[in-house]
């Protein structure tokens, strides 16, 4: 028997965050689904756990079955990183590609794709945070018919600034709730244009607003001292996003199944400057004892207060004017002159050192590319050198071992795999914050078992360093020395928690679901549907024949 379902997806919306705002009175409609249906909260993977979940929600699957962990890509052979996107779907379809026998919408889901299977309409990259897809849809006029009626929206790739940066911080909140208002007029009138069997949307305002308001918002956070006179503005957001949960499901009839959920969640940012810069550096001096990119500073040592007045355009630029060089006239000109002239001058550095093993004039250079805004990929000219460098990330840290026979220039023999993962694990561990002294990892995972696992649907790291939840902006190394202080990056960064309510016929008031999952999300919503459920899938309902699952 079919079901129509309403479900709306709050991008990286912590079941935390959100529990509390509902006792203190605030989000009265999540607040009101939770009571009158059944409520509980999800885990997902510990690591990759900004890369993964919508991948994971979107097949049913887990990555070790599709094999796709983050939509940055190093390729085996090259010493090369690039930015792919999104999953290509090939193997795994979207759940919600059901064939003719259901008639679907989804709007503005990130990180998906077109799909032939899909009877009703399909919209993409609208205004979802960090889409990873090209903004179309299917037909292929209703994007632009969209956007005639309706508008762009404002957010769309403008959601990345810096925390210090008040004009952009002022323009994301405006764009954020325009964003709402928008986004709850296009799915209105979605759904009055027929009774879907499901109706899909993800609300990513929620997502970029953990990004960069975080700091406003908890007082945990260690730049919550400088928030000044700005009220609450995620809270604001997620205050926007409720009313509009509310009016959605406004139009909901009394047979329909409605589910909000969290794939992931949201906390203070314990992995952008850790992830996307110390542990290169880190692995630098691993790898090259008595040398360093970033200034040395002697362990016991007091420390330098925060770096808590950046001035340069963004957070590239700050940390840039930081690295080493030995001739102190270039020092003096990236700590003292202008962005522009800085960036001519790495284009003279590209040139003189391309094609030098040792760069002549530098020992390292912003190369061009999508990630050149990554420190972490400034050390790539020496990783043909090192032991083990880091890889891009958007969360945990990734290290790949230089394998001789794997690697072009591999140095690491199959025989030193194991050993060499075990010594840089140990010093991991060892990693302290000099302003706490607390240590800093919290796990080190070793994603093969033996330097000859080569199976293509791992992940590209070899060990993923899980660090600790506490924001850090130096580290430091009783041989290596500190590392840091750097600015911070954006003050909210990801969990591998989330939640899921879900009211309708046959289920609970005020009931509670037990702790599942995110891959659960997809067979749920098509058991609530009556659709069919793949054998190939990792997770399982959560409902069954409208009764909770306990």
């Amino acid at each position: 028997m079919k079901n129509p379902v309403i479900a709306i997806g709050l991008d990286a919306a912590d079941p935390v965050l959100l529990e509390q705002w509902m006792s203190q009175g605030h989000l009265k409609n999540l607040q009101r689904l939770r009571e009158q249906g059944a409520y509980g909260r999800l885990t997902n993977l510990e690591y990759y756990k900004a890369e993964t979940p919508w991948t994971t929600f979107l097949t049913g699957c887990l990555p070790a079955k599709t094999g796709y962990w983050a939509p940055i890509k190093f390729h085996e052979g090259t010493y090369q990183a690039e930015v792919v996107g999104a999953y290509g779907f090939e193997e795994y379809s979207p759940f919600y590609a059901l064939g003719d026998d259901y008639r679907v919408a989804a709007f503005d889901l990130p990180q998906s794709t077109l799909s032939d299977q899909v009877n009703g309409l399909q919209v993409l990259a609208w205004g979802a945070h960090s889409p990873q897809t090209p903004s179309h849809s299917q037909p292929a006029s209703l994007l632009k018919e969209i956007t005639q009626k309706y508008g762009e929206h404002p957010a769309l790739h403008k959601d990345h600034g810096d925390w210090w940066d008040k004009s952009y911080i002022s323009r994301l909140r405006q764009a954020l709730k325009v964003g709402v208002d928008r986004r709850v007029a296009i799915c209105r009138d979605m759904l009055k244009q027929e009774p879907w069997d499901l109706f899909l949307t993800i609300f990513g305002e929620t997502h970029s607003a953990g990004h960069d308001f975080w700091f406003l918002s908890q007082p945990g956070h260690p730049l919550y001292s400088l928030r000044g006179e700005v009220g609450d503005p995620m809270l604001e957001v997620f205050e926007k996003v409720d009313q509009a949960v509310g009016e959605i499901l406004d139009e909901a009839s009394e047979d329909t199944y409605l589910v909000v959920f969290a794939a992931h969640g949201s906390d203070d940012n314990t992995t952008d400057v850790t992830s996307m810069l110390l542990l290169a550096e880190f692995l630098y001096r691993f790898s090259f004892p008595g040398k360093f990119m970033l200034p040395y500073g002697k362990p016991g040592t007091p420390v330098p207060p925060p770096m808590n007045t950046p001035q340069r355009l963004n957070w590239q630029e700050e940390v840039w004017r930081q690295v080493h060089h030995p001739n102190p006239l270039v020092r003096l000109l990236r700590q003292k002159a202008s962005d522009e002239f800085n960036t001519q001058l790495d284009r003279v550095f590209r040139k003189l050192n391309k094609g030098v093993k040792l760069p002549l004039l530098s020992q390292i250079s912003r190369p061009k590319g999508d990630l050149v805004w990554m420190p972490v990929i400034w050390y790539q000219q020496m990783w043909s050198q090192m032991k083990a460098f880091a890889l891009p990330s958007f969360s945990e840290g990734y290290i790949r071992i230089n394998l001789k026979g794997r690697e072009p220039q591999g140095i690491v023999e199959p025989a030193e795999y194991n050993a060499l993962c075990e010594e840089l694990t140990e010093k991991l561990y060892q990693l302290k914050n000099p302003r706490t002294g607390e240590t800093v990892v919290k796990k080190v995972v070793r994603t093969r078992q033996s330097a000859s696992d080569r199976d293509p649907k791992l992940p590209d790291a070899d060990l993923v360093v899980i660090w600790k939840d506490q924001p850090t902006d130096v580290i430091e190394d009783s041989e290596l020395g500190r590392m840091g202080p750097v600015p911070y990056r954006r003050t909210g960064s990801h969990r591998p928690r989330g939640f899921l309510t879900v009211c309708g016929p046959g289920i609970e008031a005020g009931s509670q679901l037990a702790e599942s999952h995110g891959v659960d999300l997809a067979p749920t919503i098509l058991e609530l549907m009556g659709a069919p459920i793949p054998e190939y899938f990792d997770g399982k309902p959560l409902v069954k024949a409208s009764v909770p699952v306990t």
